[in-house]
């Protein structure tokens, strides 16, 4: 019998010969960043440069949350929290970060707006240049078209794109999308994932759940 073998979610650059391709999670340090297995950065630039140019005004304490098998297209970037400036006076200027006697009313820039965390369900696929906006939930199996920005929650399966991004369809019916996040596959372990992965890939839902393994034991 052929064994299955996965490939190691630990290596930097998964695809021989192709250096713009990094995962994600053997590649980030900060702790206010989590990423799932295989979730990866395609940019022919430095795709190692992630954390600092794809992830902008992280100054804390929100997190951003990428679940497992997301794909994420040159360019992708997710602005934060930290972006926000004041919005209730005649200026939006942050005038205390510019030091001197400024500083001395640092007090005005606390309490700002703050969304709270930036989360990315599992299996997303994000298209080139897309942006997220602070505190965005994006549901499982979503696709987020070039350029989309992303300013609202993004149901389960939804396609989404425009400048403030719109709902255009989901993938699936809301039946078979329940039964997807059922099956949950990128919750499988990942021999049973190597196994099946042309049913994942082409199969139908009846395909998917056919496989699945014995819920019991996961």
């Amino acid at each position: 019998m052929t064994p299955y073998a996965p490939p190691d979610p630990a290596v930097l650059h998964p695809m021989p010969g192709q250096p713009r391709v990094v995962l994600l999670r053997p590649l980030v340090t900060s702790p206010l960043i989590e990423v799932g297995e295989y979730s990866y950065y395609d940019d022919p630039d430095d795709p190692t440069a992630f954390e600092t140019r794809n992830v902008l005004y992280h100054y804390g304490p929100e997190k951003l949350v990428i679940g497992r098998f997301c794909a994420l297209g040159t360019g992708v970037r997710f602005i934060m929290n930290g972006a926000n400036h004041r919005m209730d006076g005649p200026s939006t200027f942050p005038l205390p970060t510019m030091g001197g006697s400024w500083s001395e009313h640092f007090d005005l820039l606390t309490g700002l707006s703050n969304r709270g965390d930036t989360v990315i369900g599992n299996d997303v696929w994000f298209g080139y240049g897309a942006t997220v906006m602070p505190g965005v939930r994006i549901g499982h199996g979503a696709i987020i078209g070039a350029r989309a920005v992303v300013t609202s929650d993004v149901p389960d399966y939804g396609i989404v794109g425009g400048n403030p991004a719109r709902l255009i369809r989901t993938r699936y019916n809301e039946q078979d999308i329940a039964r997807l996040l059922a099956v949950a596959w990128w919750d499988w372990p990942a021999e049973h994932i190597t196994e099946h992965v042309r049913t994942i890939m082409s199969g139908s839902v009846d395909d998917l759940e056919a496989v699945a393994p014995d819920t019991r034991h996961r």
